[in-house]
């Protein structure tokens, strides 16, 4: 523990965000990070939990108090150390993990919680600044070969410490460049991808072998990977959107979500415009735009769309509006429900809630409008309240209503794996094995559409689990 008392003099001063005005004329992050002395004061606010709820609110189990000590020591090197024993990619939570930790912060109670996730991403910022992040080559080869197909963070992640394990590892990528929804789903604005980049140049150095352009069911079948590879894991994320199944749905104004990210991030990433849009270019310039989902997905839209130049963005939630602070008494240290505000909202959005799209309105095949109806949640199920309706403006019309589970032609479907109720590909968390010998499964592909730092658990265990089939015992860490 750093300061006996640190949490009874410091307040919780969390990061900040430069002007909206300014950070909407580019794709840059734009957070103002703290100042060493600012987060040694912030790192003493940590108690030291005889219990530390912290740990079990993080999913990769982070050894937070220790990390926070350190830095408040001035122990910036050995902070990292602690840090990477748990987390592969700190940098990426560091920056768009909504920090469930901190929801299970003990000062939380008091709505003033450590800033943990500030704090993390500050030390690894430090050791790539430092030099302190270098490849971690195997003591020896095994003569094990491991297929990861997927390249978001839990392939990345399950990749990199099989390497470290001495495996000879081949990372399968679809895409032209490898991260997955990293790359292609985060907006740049919230992280850029020479953070990426850096990491899978370590990883290559640490002899993951980066096939990207390579997809699993079309170039390369499924049974060329069996025959050729020791073991296979499957981490290709939960790519099939949820659908909008209303009157008008067809036009072509009405796009997933992900079309659109995936669109602006790789014009920001030098594309060729009919490569970066193959179904044609989306733009939100001078455009009434309406995105329906009101999570995560659906802000990247908001502040994408915003940055375009979208004359107006409304965004519409199917549930109630959560209330804007949690019951502590009932929730802590659990994630709760409550009214969240991201950057991209406080840069120009309407929001409303308990809606539901009935119809969408156009001419000529173009969008024109969406017809919606109000919603009563009061009984516990959805109701439309009769004589509700109204219509919003629409020119585009984004669907970000999230994913139901992978998409089964190509891979899934030539492995022959079993799927669970809800579609994804079945597999335990003890061993992460699937129906099929030697072929292991996780992420999002295995638990549904979950969180960046949810991934690289799954990886991590994932590699775990494949080392022990290999080779019957196993040093890496669960």
């Amino acid at each position: 523990m750093g300061k006996a008392t640190g949490f009874l003099e410091i307040d919780r001063k969390d990061r900040t965000y430069t002007d909206p005005k300014e950070r909407l004329t580019h794709y840059k992050e734009f957070i103002v990070p703290h100042s060493a002395d600012a987060l040694k004061d912030q790192a003493s606010r940590c108690m030291n939990c005889g219990i530390p709820y912290c740990h079990n609110g993080c999913p990769v189990n982070n050894i937070i108090p220790d990390w926070n000590h350190l830095v408040y020591e001035g122990d910036w090197q050995n902070a990292l150390e602690v840090l990477h024993s748990t987390n592969n990619f700190p940098e990426f939570t560091g920056r768009i993990c909504p920090a469930p930790c901190e929801a299970a912060c003990t000062l939380n109670i008091e709505d003033s919680p450590v800033t943990i996730k500030s704090i993390e991403c500050a030390i690894v910022d430090k050791g790539w600044e430092q030099g302190w992040i270098t490849p971690l080559l195997p003591s020896r080869k095994t003569g094990k070969s491991v297929a990861v197909v997927g390249a978001g963070p839990a392939g990345m992640a399950c990749a990199q410490q099989l390497a470290r394990a001495g495996h000879s590892v081949t990372l399968f990528e679809k895409n032209d460049r490898m991260g997955g929804l990293l790359r292609y789903g985060i907006p740049d604005f919230k992280m850029e991808k020479q953070l990426i980049n850096r990491r899978l140049q370590q990883m290559e150095a640490e002899g993951v072998v980066l096939k990207t352009g390579t997809e699993i069911g079309v170039h390369v079948s499924f049974d060329s990977l069996r025959e050729n590879f020791d073991a296979v894991v499957m981490s290709g994320g939960a790519e099939e959107p949820r659908r909008l199944d209303i009157p008008g749905s067809e036009m072509a104004g009405v796009r997933a979500a992900m079309e659109f990210l995936t669109q602006q991030n790789k014009r920001n990433a030098g594309d060729d415009e009919m490569r970066a849009a193959p179904r044609g270019t989306l733009s939100a310039k001078g455009k009434h735009v309406i995105v329906i989902g009101g999570g995560d997905t659906g802000s990247d839209c908001v502040g994408t769309s915003n940055r375009q130049g979208a004359a107006s963005v409304t965004q519409i939630e199917i549930m109630p509006k959560p209330p804007v602070k949690e019951d502590k008494a009932m929730v802590w240290p659990d994630w709760p429900l409550k009214l969240r505000t991201s950057s991209s909202h406080e840069e120009g959005c309407e929001r409303d809630w308990a809606v539901n799209a009935k119809r969408v309105i156009g001419e000529n095949g173009q969008v024109t409008g969406l017809e919606c109806v109000r919603l009563d949640w009061s009984n516990g199920r959805m109701e439309e309240i009769p004589g509700s309706e109204f219509v919003l403006k629409a020119d585009l019309i984004f669907l970000a209503m999230g994913f139901l589970g992978p998409r089964k032609a190509g891979m899934v479907e030539q492995a022959e794996v079993a799927l669970d109720p809800r579609g994804n590909v079945a597999a335990n968390v003890d061993d992460y094995t699937t129906s099929q010998e030697m072929v292991f499964s996780c992420g999002d592909m295995r638990r549904g559409q979950s969180l960046v730092v949810w991934a690289i658990r799954e990886g991590r265990q994932c590699a775990r689990a494949v080392d022990l089939a290999l080779m019957g015992e196993s040093t890496l860490p669960r």
